[in-house]
This record gives structure tokens, sequence and C-alpha cells, in this order.
């Protein structure tokens, strides 16, 4: 006879450090015979909306210079904004290779990531 003790737990912090810490120990249990199943830790990135906010108005402002420096070379000049349309929203991995998607790709496996953004701007051209 044998007794069997199920309990799922879940730890979540800041403390980025710490929790790679004890994922790691997790093993010393295995290792004392202690039946365990964990997953590998998963980073999510908390000032995700601020990010957002400062990558559009950075590309937003990389994209009118484009447009500028195309007009001016063309023979022609930059005029009002037509429209403006935000485009995928993508965090991968830091160097992963990871495929990006039409979709949006959002990363939790990696510690260090990648933010990117696309922006379509219109302008009128005189």
């Amino acid at each position: 006879m044998g007794y069997e003790l199920t309990q799922s737990l879940e730890i979540e912090s800041k403390d980025v450090d710490k929790i790679e810490k004890v994922s790691r120990e997790i093993t010393e249990l295995l290792n004392q015979g202690v039946q365990f199943y964990s997953q590998a830790p998963r980073y999510y990135y908390t000032k995700l909306a601020d990010l957002k906010i400062e990558m559009i108005s950075k590309a937003t402002e990389d994209a009118r210079l484009r447009a500028e420096n195309i007009a001016k070379y063309s023979g022609g000049a930059l005029s009002d904004l037509e429209s403006a349309k935000m485009g995928i929203f993508q965090i991968t991995g830091q160097n992963s290779g990871e495929d990006y998607s039409w979709g949006g790709t959002f990363n939790t496996a990696n510690r260090e990531k990648t933010a990117s953004i696309t922006m379509k701007l219109v302008y009128k051209v005189d």
C-alpha cells in the first residue's frame, strides 16, 4: 500500500534570477527520488503598453524621415500625412532565429527578447 499526493504549484515573481535558481534546484528533488514534473520558466515583459507607445513613436518618426528622403531624391517634397496604420507587433527571443509571423509572435521562452513593430504611413507628395 502507498500514498500519492498530487499538487499543482505556480510561482510568479519579478525576481527573475530567483525563479531561475528555483527552477535549477528542482533537479535536486529529482535526484533524491521525488517524482516531479516541472516546466521551464516563462518570461513576460511587464511594461508592454509603454513599450508599444515608445516603439510606435520611433517607427513613425523613422518612416517620416525615410519618406522625406525618398521624396527629396526623386525631385518631390513630402506633404500631408494621409493615413497611418500599425502593423505587426512581435516579441521574439533575442538571437533565437524565430520566424516572424503575420499574426505576430509573443515569445515567453527566452529571458532576453527583441521587440519589433511595423508602421505603414501614406503621405502626399508635391
